[in-house]
């Protein structure tokens, strides 16, 4: 039973910012301990969606994944996460991470080393959120004597959202925790527990998983109609997949068959290492398995086409295989 574990929903990134006002609320409802709103190039804003949010529910905890550390000032940042928190006090997570290479390009803020620039902003956003006056000449980061005029009480979450070992490393040192993504497996948390402990990283440090929710009587169908989904992910051979134990496995039958293919014949049970994917059964089983890995947090993308009905069946089905 995974009773300490936090379940939460995630609001895609391609909805319309109109939807997310009913979405927070529906989540909130049906009982999940979180929502989160992703910020991807060039879709919504995240902090914008987190104060609808935040605003229009009681008691749900609302992050933002992941926020681009070059496309704000780091002081900005800080008084964007602010200014959420006053808005609901100890109930917003700040997630800020690299960005995609090809979109901080676009927008003209690609840097040499991404991980030191998220670094240096962390480490400066962390420091004016505890109410601390900042003067610090980086590489990237520079304040001269930059204090928040409202610092928020209690002190927010700060998570680096990464992937890579040099990343988590970082993370370790300087972040309040990670978020991670991308079919992330039990095997992979546990790395990245030891990865954060090796860095000055402690068991308070959070770390939230973002994963895909399908789930039905029918578990077989589920599972097909995750295969295309997973076949991109899969084939990009993202470290948080490919330490799966069968991950080789798969990986050979997709060279002959293809990676759909590969994965629509997957065994069910691999099925429920990489999501909430297949029966109730099934999802709590992943469930489970996350927790025992070493995550506090996991929040769940639904049917993008029935997000709320989606959503409402899961918590139906699933969480009291949990709690």
């Amino acid at each position: 039973m995974t009773s300490s574990l936090s379940v939460g929903l995630c609001f895609h990134r391609e909805f319309p910012s109109r939807a997310v006002v009913e979405q927070a609320r529906g989540a909130e409802a049906a009982g999940f301990d979180e929502f989160w709103l992703i910020e991807d190039c060039f879709f919504t804003s995240g902090p914008a969606l987190a104060a609808a949010a935040l605003v229009a529910t009681e008691s749900i905890r609302v992050g933002v994944g992941i926020m681009p550390a070059v496309a704000r000032n780091a002081a900005m940042t800080a008084m964007e996460i602010a200014t959420l928190c006053g808005l609901a006090p100890g109930r917003f997570h700040a997630g800020l991470g690299h960005g995609m290479p090809e979109w901080m390009a676009q927008i003209g803020e690609a840097v040499a080393s991404p991980v030191t620039v998220l670094e240096e902003t962390i480490v400066a956003v962390r420091r004016l959120l505890r109410g601390e006056r900042v003067t610090v000449a980086g590489r990237y980061v520079s304040l001269d004597d930059v204090a928040l005029a409202a610092p928020p009480a209690p002190v927010p979450l700060v998570s680096a959202g990464v992937r890579g070992p040099k990343s988590l490393a970082m993370a370790g040192r300087s972040a309040d925790g990670v978020v991670l993504a991308d079919f992330c497996s039990p095997t992979y948390v546990a790395a990245t527990r030891a990865i954060l402990a090796d860095n000055g990283g402690g068991p308070e440090q959070r770390v939230t998983v973002f994963a895909s929710m399908a789930v039905d009587r029918d578990g077989d169908l589920m599972r097909r109609i995750m295969a295309p989904v997973a076949a991109g992910p899969f084939a990009a051979g993202f470290a948080s997949i490919t330490s799966l134990e069968f991950y080789d496995e798969v990986a050979a039958r997709a060279a002959s068959s293809g990676w759909i293919a590969a994965l629509e014949t997957m065994p069910a049970h691999w099925w429920s290492q990489v999501g909430a994917i297949g029966t109730p059964d099934d999802a709590a089983a992943y469930l489970d398995s996350m927790a025992a890995a070493g995550t506090d947090s996991v929040a769940l993308f639904p049917n993008p086409d029935a997000p709320l009905d989606d959503a409402g069946s899961f918590a139906r089905d699933v969480l009291p295989l949990v709690r």
